[in-house]
């Protein structure tokens, strides 16, 4: 008889399962696909950015040239913006010391002046009523008019009392409107001969001002096309001389968008570049302005100052200079990209 076959036992252990390490949490496929691409993609236009401004720093004369045109091309505008809000600011400190003289008829007493004051100091419209008694007002006439021996052979005073008002200002009317209405309300009344304002060197004023403000819009719309030309000759002058790359690249596969990358980042550190030197010479010349702005100020009796670029105006222009960057790299990538094919 055979012997019986012996089975040999298995003297392999099972693998032991890997515990899980603390802290870290596997990640699904489906996130996975994701975030590498994603990842992918951040890093190679980081590379990009980095490898353009390494582009422009083999050139720095070049490129500062440039930035220094776009510079230019940016800070005209700016300054000229920052002047006219500036101005804008001083009318309306000019707005506050509005002020209408009412002049009383000639038989109301300083103390029915002083009632009808305190009247009208109640009304919304009306910020304030000075009372400038008959006397008062008879004073500074002999100081400032300088015929006080003939005021002194008069038998009585020839001069009424005044009132001097000072509106509410509306913001949504302005000052103008705000007097105009008021003006016409004090007129009214029976114990005024004659209510009056001069307005019209600040409605001259704010009719220049709305002429500044809109060349410096045409202006500033110019300049802007200029940036735009300055950057697209820059970068097209930068794709004829890498022409026989682009072509190396075209056959080799690489689209239009790969081959495209490189010149709009340097279209936005042209841009970027361009705004720095704007600020830098806004600010210098604000800078020299400042003193003596502060010194006529003090012989007006004021303490103006000029303001500069505010933190929101700062990201303004940086912004405005990388756009108009990148839209001039974009025109002329687009047009002469399509011109160079692989032979």
């Amino acid at each position: 008889m055979d012997a019986p076959i012996r089975r040999k036992k298995n003297t392999r252990r099972p693998a032991r399962k890997s515990a899980p390490t603390p802290g870290r949490r596997k990640t699904p496929g489906i996130f996975r696909s994701r975030l590498r691409p994603l990842d992918a993609w951040l890093l190679h236009h980081l590379h990009v950015l980095v490898f353009s401004l390494g582009q422009l720093s083999r050139t720095p004369f070049p490129t500062l040239m440039t930035a220094a045109v776009i510079g230019i091309a940016l800070a005209l505008p700016s300054g000229l913006y920052l002047l006219l809000d500036n101005a804008r600011q001083l009318s309306q400190s000019w707005d506050d010391t509005v002020r209408i003289s009412v002049f009383l008829n000639i038989d109301v007493s300083d103390v029915q002046a002083q009632q009808l004051a305190t009247k009208l100091q109640q009304r919304s419209e009306i910020q304030q009523v000075q009372v400038i008694s008959r006397a008062k007002a008879l004073a500074e006439y002999q100081q400032l008019s300088g015929f006080s021996e003939a005021l002194e052979t008069l038998d009585g005073n020839p001069l009424p009392a005044v009132l001097v008002v000072q509106p509410q200002l509306n913001p949504e009317l302005g000052a103008s409107q705000n007097s105009q209405v008021l003006l016409a309300l004090l007129q009214a009344l029976p114990e005024v001969d004659i209510a009056q304002f001069d307005m019209r060197w600040l409605k001259r004023l704010l009719a220049i001002m709305e002429i500044i403000h809109r060349s410096v819009l045409v202006l500033a719309a110019l300049l802007g096309l200029a940036v735009l030309l300055i950057t697209g000759n820059t970068i097209r002058l930068s794709i004829q001389n890498r022409r026989q790359e682009i072509e190396i690249n075209k056959l080799f596969g690489a689209t239009d968008a790969f081959i495209r990358r490189p010149f709009l980042y340097a279209g936005l550190w042209y841009g970027l570049f361009g705004a720095v030197i704007a600020w830098s010479l806004v600010q210098l010349a604000f800078a020299l302005l400042q003193n003596p702005v502060q010194k006529l100020s003090v012989l007006y009796q004021s303490h103006y100052q000029l303001s500069v670029f505010s933190y929101q105006d700062v990201f303004l222009l940086l912004a405005t200079g990388v756009v108009l960057g990148l839209a001039g790299a974009w025109l002329a990538v687009s047009r002469h990209l399509q011109e160079i094919q692989p032979r």
